[in-house]
């Protein structure tokens, strides 16, 4: 098995209801969406899951808001399900797990990760659809899929094979054996390592570094990244569509005009 705990249990102590354990918090033009049950090493339960995709939702349709990042309270990420919750499941589908997972999947502005800690089942999972992953040296990450007689989700068999290769991925996925930072920086689950402690910090200068990009480009362009069932010639053309439509953007006369001016480009109007 692991020597990660891999849920908590459903009750609350301190009498907060579960969608109350997922805050958010505005920094410039990233949006925090924090998990915040430290005591439970932030397990997740249904209602979290819908106050998660609620949360990003919310921000991918304000104006205000360039990019989302992800963080867990204490010190871990997520141990992953509260099992205790998870166990009364008779299927996903419809279920708020399946609208998170959908709706993490599905958005069109970036996504950045602070992990630090346990990043048990799901915690891994999730990283798999961001865009970039800040991780403490502390980090611990697992697939424990098959140890409790499950098979994997958020589409992660199809996509780590994709990041780390066939053999890794199966090593990962089969043996469900705890890896830590270090492993996933190699197998490219994480951009970055960083000092315990710091996560959150280099997670949010990483989404600040995006936000100050122009956002239309940076969202077309993440939106080619993620689109993989095209050929060569397919995506020459299709980049090129998009390239000739942003000939004409504000976006790339701000740059020119910054550029000429010698000061520093000011993306934050576009949407």
């Amino acid at each position: 098995m692991t020597d990660l705990p891999l849920s908590g249990t459903y009750h609350q102590e301190d009498g907060r209801e579960m969608t109350d354990l997922i805050e958010t918090s505005r920094d410039g033009a990233v949006q925090i969406v924090r998990m915040t049950r430290p005591d439970k090493k932030n397990a997740l339960t249904l209602a979290m899951y819908g106050g998660l995709a609620d949360a990003l939702t919310a921000a991918e349709s304000d104006d205000a808001v360039a990019v989302h990042l992800l963080a867990g309270a204490g010190g871990d990420f997520t141990s992953g399900n509260d099992l205790n919750d998870f166990l009364t499941l008779t299927g996903l589908v419809g279920t708020d797990l399946e609208r998170f997972l959908l709706t993490l999947a599905s958005l069109a502005k970036p996504v950045v990760a602070a992990v630090r800690g346990a990043a048990v089942g799901i915690g891994s999972t999730m990283l798999l659809h961001c865009d970039l992953v800040a991780a403490a040296d502390d980090s611990r990450f697992q697939f424990p899929f098959v140890n409790l007689g499950l098979v994997p989700e958020a589409a992660s068999s199809l996509l780590l094979p994709r990041l780390a290769g066939y053999h890794r991925a199966a090593e990962l996925m089969l043996l469900g054996e705890p890896f830590g930072a270090a492993k996933a920086q190699e197998i490219g689950l994480v951009n970055s390592v960083v000092p315990a402690g710091e996560a959150e910090a280099a997670g949010l200068a990483l989404a600040q570094r995006l936000a100050a990009r122009p956002r239309q480009a940076l969202r077309k362009t993440k939106a080619l990244l993620k689109q993989g069932d095209e050929s060569v010639s397919e995506r020459i053309t299709r980049e090129a569509r998009l390239f000739e439509e942003a000939l004409s953007s504000p976006e790339l006369r701000e740059a020119v005009a910054a550029f000429r001016e010698r000061r520093p480009a000011d993306f934050s109007g576009g949407r």
